[in-house]
């Protein structure tokens, strides 16, 4: 069966707190990474997808590998690790207040990954998607979104980069100076509007939106939360406004649109509609809890087009 999509980066266990957690709040585990959020949520939209990564040999890999399973991602060329752990995730999430989040992933699996791990891709897929978070892992890790770009670009893919910037990992100045030179060999660029000036150095966002349509990127899709998202290229923009809900956990919203815009492009879609899909998709996540447990299928984003809110019995 030939792989619509590849996304390369890193898995982690998220552990979800119900309450407090320094008040001994019940705790839940469940899968998380950027990657995987964007790879289950086209795999629930229809589209063929693998992930490629490491894992540690131990139960926090077997959870994220049986989580990928049961959601349809390909994990045939995932790579287990004897001496490096899986990564875990601490979410905090207090009553009333925002999600605190703690990485435990310094030595990770994850943070191994390397070339070799992007060589071992299914070929011929229509598209590759890596994060800006990958590379700020290891100087292997970022060898492997290297080698995942030449990948792609061997099969005659497209590239989607979401330069996703992690202030916890490394500073801004570090990031640009990494981060550009990727987004430069992109096909579409997937930023927040505070992050497009880690991947061009202009002085104001349509300066910077220029400057990355002047070289090898065809599309910038900017990610504005509330307010919605703008797609841009060489024709012009067209913006999208965001559903209206109530906000109940924002991690994993990002990735969400992602895989809704992702799948509307490989649908073939228009702009406007590649858009709202997005957009449909990143609110579904934030009015649940989890990175991407809220990821709807192609029947129910029917269902949520159709607006009505009758019972289904």
């Amino acid at each position: 069966m030939i792989t619509d999509v590849v996304t390369l980066g890193e898995a982690m266990v998220a552990v979800r707190s119900h309450g407090q957690l320094s008040m001994s709040a019940q705790m839940s585990a469940s899968l998380a990474g950027a990657e995987t959020n964007v790879a289950i949520g086209l795999a629930r939209l229809g589209h063929e997808t693998a992930w490629l990564g490491a894992l540690g040999q131990d139960p926090a890999g077997d959870l994220v590998l049986r989580t990928l399973r049961a959601e349809g991602v390909n994990t045939q060329a995932v790579r287990r690790d004897d001496s490096h752990p899986t990564g875990i995730m601490l979410v905090d999430m207090p009553t009333a207040l925002p999600p605190v989040v703690t990485y435990h992933r310094k030595g990770s699996a994850g943070s191994q990954i390397a070339a070799t791990d992007a060589s071992a891709a299914p070929r011929g897929a229509r598209l590759w998607h890596v994060t800006g978070v990958t590379p700020a892992l290891s100087p292997s890790a970022h060898d492997a979104v290297l080698a995942a770009v030449a990948a792609a670009r061997s099969d005659g893919a497209l590239v989607s980069f979401d330069v996703n910037y992690r202030a916890k990992l490394w500073s801004r100045e570090i990031a640009a100076s990494v981060l550009g030179p990727i987004a430069q060999q992109a096909d579409i660029i997937i930023a927040s509007d505070d992050e497009l000036d880690l991947v061009a150095s202009s002085s104001d966002e349509a300066e910077r939106i220029a400057e990355l349509l002047s070289g090898a990127p065809s599309e910038v899709v900017v990610k504005r939360g509330s307010r919605g998202a703008e797609h841009f290229d060489a024709a012009g923009s067209v913006a999208c406004a965001a559903h209206a809900v109530t906000e109940v956990n924002s991690i994993g919203a990002g990735d969400a649109f992602t895989a809704g815009y992702l799948s509307g492009l490989l649908d073939g879609l228009p702009v406007e509609d590649r858009l709202s899909r997005g957009a449909l998709c990143g609110a579904l996540a934030v009015s649940g809890i989890g990175d991407w447990e809220q990821a709807p299928t192609r029947s129910q984003l029917v269902t949520l087009a159709s607006r009505s809110g009758d019972a289904i019995r």
